[in-house]
């Protein structure tokens, strides 16, 4: 019985964190917020892994995941970015890019439990990934226009609900044998996090960007080649055609 509810503490945890994060970022604490949300995302990485690895897996610890994945992933980023950032503007406008973040997410989530997806890769950028973004974007408020965090929202918001492939990394195996290193692992994450919460956060965010915009180069380049192969199909059956007539 405990056995089959360590997945689940992992699983509750990354909730609880994303509540934590809400609560940090209406007490003007966003670098803590962020923190909470990429710890967050240690915690929903590995949880999948122990099920397996543990041979507990069920639709119980599925739908539980799904369901801390808008709280975590969804509505905390997008919480952290409105608080930052777009308090001064339109207020139906704030409100609605707001709500459309966790409601794509949630989306997203609902799309993964029901549709079977290609083997290896995630249709639409996951939500994890995506809220990492929002939530460690959103402490360059400073630096970038209130437009560009505005259109950034909108575009994770889109990728996510999007039909775009994204490398599946969660079915990588974890060894029985190593378990004891994840509880070490996440301590040494937190007080990394907790000790240079201005740096982490914005290394992290360079990786997660690089993975959103991947998608988007590779759904591009496969678009260029059906357009290529069409334009040489069409091409083909335009001489036949000639040679014919």
């Amino acid at each position: 019985m405990i056995t089959k509810s360590i997945p689940s503490l992992f699983t509750v945890g990354n909730l609880f964190l994303g509540i934590v994060a809400i609560i940090l970022v209406f007490n003007r604490e966003t670098e803590y917020a962020a923190i909470m949300v990429i710890i967050a995302m240690l915690l929903d990485g590995v949880d999948g892994r122990v099920a397996r690895a543990l041979n507990v897996t069920s639709e119980f610890g599925k739908e539980l995941d799904s369901l801390s994945d808008v709280i975590s992933f969804g509505v905390a980023p997008a919480f952290i970015m409105y608080v930052v950032a777009f308090q001064d503007l339109n207020t139906a406008a704030a409100w609605i890019v707001t709500a459309l973040f966790p409601i794509c997410g949630a989306l997203r989530l609902a799309r993964f439990n029901v549709v079977s997806g290609t083997p290896g890769y995630f249709i639409g950028l996951p939500i994890p990934a995506a809220g990492g973004v929002l939530c460690t974007l959103a402490l360059f408020h400073k630096d970038m226009p209130v437009a560009v965090l505005l259109i950034s929202t909108l575009a994770l918001s889109y990728l996510m609900v999007s039909n775009i492939k994204y490398p599946n990394f969660k079915k990588v195996g974890l060894p029985k044998g190593s378990l004891w290193l994840i509880p070490l692992i996440i301590i040494v994450a937190v007080v990394l996090g907790l000790m240079y919460r201005e740096h982490l956060t914005k290394i992290i965010f360079v990786p997660l960007v690089l993975y959103a915009l991947y998608g988007l180069k590779k759904n591009a380049k496969l678009r260029i080649l059906r357009l290529r192969r069409k334009k040489r199909q069409n091409s083909e059956e335009t001489v036949s055609s000639d040679h014919s007539a």
